[in-house]
Order: C-alpha cells, then sequence, then structure tokens
C-alpha cells in the first residue's frame, strides 16, 4: 500500500516522470544544497575561508541527509525553506567538524539559496523541455510530409471552408513548435544567472571580497554572473514562465484540433489506440481523445499560474512579502503541466492514425459548394467578378434547394457551360487541384525546423 502523502492520483497523467523529480523534495532540497557546496568552493578558491572546510560542506551537501518533513514542518514557522535547511546543515556539518560549520552559508542570503536553487531545478527543467521539442518538432515534421498532399475540409468558424491539407495543419503545429524553440534559446542567457546579493543586495558581509567570490561562485554552478541581484526584478522568471504559457497554448491548439477531427462526426483523424486507452465506465464503444485533453487541460490551466507570476511582480524594496512566496509553487507547476502536455503531444503526433478515406467523403458532404469559390474565381476571368460571384451564388442555392451536386447545377446552367467545359469544371471541382500553396507551407515549415535542429 502507498502510505506516501499527498495528491499523486491525476500527477501520471499531467506531468512527466523525470519533471515532477526536479521539482519534487528532493530535487528542491538538492539544488539548494548544490549552491551552499558551490558557496563553499567559491569562498575558499579566494581565500575566505580554509579549503580544509569544503569538503566537510560539501559532504553534507546531501539531500538524502535530511528529514523533509522535518524540514516542511520548520518552514511554516521560519517562512522559507533555506533557514531550518541551512540550520540542518550546519548541525550536519557540526556532527564531524565543528570548525567547517562555522564557513556555512558565509555571506549569502536566504533568497540567494532559494533562487539560484530554483535557476538551478530550471536549467534541468528546460533540458527537458527542449529535448521534448525536439523531438516533437522532428515527429510533426515527418507527419507533415507525409500527409502533404492528403486533401481534408478546411474549417472557418466550425464550418466547411476551401480545401487544405492536413500536411499543412500539421506545419501549422510544428511552425508553433519551432518558434518556441527559438524562443527558449533566446530567453536562456537571460535566465540561467546567480542570484547572489545577501542581506540586502549589496554584498556587504563580504567586504573587498565580493566580486571575486561572486565570480567564483557562478563559474563553480556554470551560470551568469548578472550585472546586480534581482530579489525583486522577477522578469527573468516571469519572461521563463510566458514562454512556458505560449508552449502550452501551442500543444492546446494541436490537442483542439485533434479532439475535433476524432469527433464521431467528422472521424478523420485519431490518437493512437492502446489497450484501455480513452474507454469509458459505461459506454464499451468509447474511443475517447485522452491526449488531448491533457494538451486542452494544461493550455487552460497555465494561464491562472502565469498570472500569479505577472502578479507577483511588484515587489516591495529589497525583499518581497507574499509576492515571492506566490511563486515558489507557481513556477514549477507550470514547468511540471507543459512537461506533461509535451508528452503527450508526443505519443499523439508519433501514432497519428489518420483516415484520408473519410476526409475525401466529408470534403464532399457539401457537394461541391467548398469548391465555389475556384469555379468562381476562374469565371471571373472571363466575365467579371461581379457577374460571376452572383451566378456562382445563385447555383449554390439551387444545389442546396434541390439537393444535388454542384457539378450537376452548373452543367446545366448555360452561362456557365458557355465558359467552362467539362473538363474544365471536372478539374475545378477537384479538391486535390485546389490547394494552393499547402504544400509550400509545409516544406517551409520543414525548412525552419531543419535549420534549427542542425
Amino acid at each position: 500500500m502507498n502510505d506516501r502523502p499527498g495528491n499523486q492520483l491525476f500527477d501520471a497523467y499531467f506531468t512527466a516522470r523525470d519533471m515532477r523529480e526536479v521539482f519534487c523534495d528532493q530535487g528542491r532540497v538538492q539544488a539548494m544544497l548544490d549552491f551552499e557546496a558551490a558557496l563553499a568552493r567559491a569562498e575558499a578558491r579566494v581565500g575566505l575561508i580554509p579549503q580544509t572546510a569544503v569538503a566537510s560542506i560539501e559532504g553534507a551537501c546531501q539531500a538524502g541527509h535530511y528529514d523533509f518533513a522535518a524540514l516542511g514542518e520548520a518552514i511554516a514557522t521560519a517562512g522559507n525553506s533555506a533557514i531550518p535547511l541551512v540550520k540542518a546543515l550546519g548541525k550536519q556539518i557540526a556532527a564531524n567538524d565543528a570548525e567547517a560549520e562555522r564557513y556555512v552559508h558565509l555571506g549569502a542570503t536566504s533568497q540567494d539559496v532559494m533562487d539560484t536553487g530554483l535557476v538551478l531545478q530550471l536549467r534541468q527543467a528546460l533540458a527537458l523541455i527542449e529535448s521534448d521539442l525536439a523531438q516533437l518538432g522532428d515527429t510533426l515534421a515527418t507527419q507533415a510530409q507525409r500527409y502533404a498532399a492528403t486533401p481534408l475540409a478546411g474549417r472557418t468558424w466550425l464550418q466547411h471552408a476551401t480545401p487544405v491539407t492536413l500536411g499543412m495543419k500539421i506545419a501549422g503545429w510544428l511552425g508553433a513548435v519551432t518558434r518556441s524553440r527559438q524562443r527558449l534559446q533566446e530567453l536562456k542567457p537571460r535566465l540561467l544567472v546567480l542570484q547572489f546579493g545577501g542581506a540586502s543586495g549589496t554584498l556587504a558581509a563580504l567586504g573587498a571580497q565580493a566580486m571575486p567570490i561572486a565570480e567564483a561562485l557562478a563559474g563553480e554552478l556554470q551560470l551568469t554572473l548578472p550585472d546586480q541581484p534581482w530579489h525583486t526584478q522577477r522578469d527573468r522568471l516571469v519572461e521563463f514562465g510566458s514562454v512556458l504559457g505560449l508552449i502550452a497554448g501551442s500543444l492546446g491548439k494541436l490537442g483542439r484540433d485533434i479532439s475535433l477531427l476524432m469527433q464521431t462526426e467528422a472521424g478523420e483523424v485519431f490518437e493512437p489506440s492502446a489497450p484501455g486507452k480513452g474507454g469509458s465506465s459505461t459506454m464499451p464503444h468509447k474511443r475517447n481523445p485522452v491526449g488531448a485533453a491533457v494538451l486542452i487541460g494544461a493550455a487552460t490551466r497555465v494561464p491562472g499560474l502565469l498570472s500569479t507570476l505577472f502578479s507577483a511582480m511588484p515587489q516591495e524594496h529589497e525583499r518581497s512579502l507574499g509576492l515571492w512566496h506566490a511563486e515558489w509553487e507557481t513556477l514549477p507547476e507550470i514547468c511540471c503541466l507543459v512537461s506533461g502536455s509535451l508528452k503527450q503531444a508526443l505519443l499523439v503526433a508519433q501514432g497519428l492514425e489518420v483516415d484520408a478515406a473519410r476526409m475525401a467523403h466529408n470534403l464532399d458532404l457539401t457537394q461541391g459548394l467548398v469548391l465555389a469559390e475556384a469555379v468562381s474565381i476562374v469565371l471571373a476571368q472571363r466575365v467579371g467578378r461581379d457577374t460571376a460571384h452572383h451566378l456562382l451564388e445563385l447555383c449554390c442555392k439551387r444545389a442546396v434547394a434541390e439537393q444535388r451536386h454542384l457539378r450537376a447545377v452548373l452543367a446545366d446552367e448555360p452561362q456557365v457551360t458557355a465558359e467552362l467545359s467539362a473538363a474544365e469544371l471536372d478539374h475545378l471541382l477537384d479538391p486535390a487541384h485546389y490547394l494552393g500553396q499547402a504544400h509550400t507551407w509545409v516544406e517551409r515549415a520543414v525548412a525552419e525546423h531543419s535549420a534549427l535542429t542542425a
């Protein structure tokens, strides 16, 4: 029996396991301890603390040494996670090396530990997200090329419009993925920076050695040293959260399209099937879009979380009360939701099931009306735009009223047959001949993806 506390029933559905490991208690504590170990190494490097103290400090900087439940109880009194952790760290070190304990956390403040620890976690999260986005891009590029010439009804305002191709639709998803990958590359130098300012951002406790220590600490953690501490300047984190929000929204668009195409009335594209997947507790026939549900769910939840990050930006002076606290679980939860959405998007994209025959059938549901524009455009070159448009409008109304195919109605209209031959009408009313630049859009999306991946 699983006696672990917490809400875990939905975690495997909405969150990728490797992302949850980044932001679990173990991951949070280890990231803060990594900061403390690196601080000791940096301060020893510049001669502020003895080199002999480093091994004892590093040895105690292992998350497995600490009772997370006890830390959690202490946080309720301390007000943040660093205060009880540093105390516990000091006790661990003092038990074996009382001299080394004197040099723990020297010159740093709680927010330095927590914010830099968060940045270390975000670096891991970013690597996972970038990897999944790249893999999703590869899959979508393959699928876009595979279905580049597969016609299906374009839909505007949820009604049939002119034909598009499935490859073009997939290329739209791919383009959004590529742009998100570009955004992540662009923000990385701004996000992956050290937080180190001491009590109120001046590093006064370290005196003349402050900058050498800051530079050494950044080097130890392989982070950039920013122009100044950013205790209450939260734009870096909010920018990252915003890009994650864009990713969630773009994946939600993919999920929405898939779920609509899976509707019984459409039945054109399906998520991959598997035993027990998408069933109903009472209806044996059901095949529900369970992957798309995660994508749409994340796209719905993330904006609310993102609004919390934006609301927490006007922080007071040099250390915030409450607004900083509001971030602690918010950005990690956004990362977790996006990770789950990406995993589901990969499963959907890799196993996409396509019914091209159903697409062709659905394209003809309006009995040729979706290609009225194609006829009108050609006819306009011969009889004028207004005349052609009015004539096609009348023919479309007649086709609907008489429940006949537009091709038959056009064949009975002397003004049309005087200008267009039977062969021309057959050509114009073939969806495969009215796909415009759909193939070009696929090629361009794939090329942009390939250029970024190279």
